[in-house]
């Protein structure tokens, strides 16, 4: 009996040691595992703190960035158009001589505008009118060639259709016709450009005169303030010449116009005299060959 109470003994006695251990061991494996936690929210809380600190430190970076390329965006913002500045100067040069500098441009440039368009429908291809002319007249007599050249704008066309109304007076009329009606398409083609001219001639000329103008006015300020002070005087021949600089630029654009014109009008005057050349010896062979 004693024997198996002393086994009892010591079998309890090694299961609570065991325990015990185990309980042990198990606090230590909980410490452990708290600890961890804690070190990994504290690792988790350095990160988010020098995460913040590096987006502070990046936002603070892009800000003073802003504030290096902002004042350049702004004075790139605050320079005025070209538009802005030549109202401005257009206004400074006083609006009463200016203003009639700008009515020469503006009907210049409307006359110009009607030339070219005129001059552009004026131009025709003249081998072709001549070869369907020739055509109609070989074919159908004297009538279809005449319902050619009426379908047909243009000077030469009309030049045509005169030579065509005196082949029955013969081949001397047609000639005499084809001169005079020559004469009046060109006076045409030249109509209206010597009120461009004009205007190239005025512009400048009403410019000079503001400027002088406004010399006097700069004189007549200096005589009234009493002596000669180096912004008035400045001011006042700034803005009287402003009034010759924008008269010569008014005629340096109508002049290029002006040229172009004068150019197309030559273009067409020397192919209307080529295609009357060949229209007569067109009219004599048809004479020949019917009489």
């Amino acid at each position: 009996m004693k024997k198996v109470l002393t086994f009892l003994l010591i079998a309890g006695f090694l299961f609570s040691t065991d325990a015990v251990a185990q309980e042990s061991t198990e606090t230590v494996i909980t410490e452990e595992v708290s600890a961890g936690s804690m070190l990994d929210d504290d690792s988790n809380a350095v990160a988010a703190v020098d995460s913040t600190a590096v987006a502070a430190d990046s936002n603070a970076v892009i800000a003073d960035s802003l504030d290096q390329v902002m004042p350049e965006e702004d004075l790139m913002s605050n320079d005025p158009s070209f538009t802005q500045v030549l109202k401005k100067y257009f206004i400074n040069g006083g609006p009463f001589f200016m203003s009639f500098v700008l009515l020469a441009l503006i009907l210049g440039l409307a006359l110009v505008i009607e030339r070219i368009i005129y001059l552009a429908l004026s131009t025709t291809n003249n081998e072709k009118l001549l070869s369907e002319v020739e055509a109609a007249l070989n074919s159908n007599g004297v009538d279809a060639a005449k319902e050619v050249c009426k379908n047909v704008t243009g000077p030469v066309a009309t030049i045509f259709y005169e030579g065509l109304d005196k082949m029955d007076e013969g081949l001397e009329m047609v000639d005499k016709a084809i001169v005079s009606v020559g004469s009046v398409e060109n006076g045409k083609l030249e109509r209206n450009v010597s009120w461009i001219s004009l205007f190239i001639a005025l512009a400048p000329m009403l410019g000079f005169m503001g400027t002088v103008i406004g010399m006097i006015g700069a004189f007549d300020a200096i005589e009234a303030a009493g002596d000669i002070s180096p912004s008035l005087v400045a001011g006042g021949i700034k803005v009287a010449l402003l009034t010759t600089v924008f008269g010569l630029i008014v005629a340096m654009i109508l002049q290029v116009f002006y040229n172009l014109i004068i150019a197309m009008m030559d273009n067409i005057v020397n192919k209307m005299e080529d295609a009357s050349i060949h229209f007569l010896d067109m009219v004599a062979d048809y004479k020949a060959k019917n009489k």
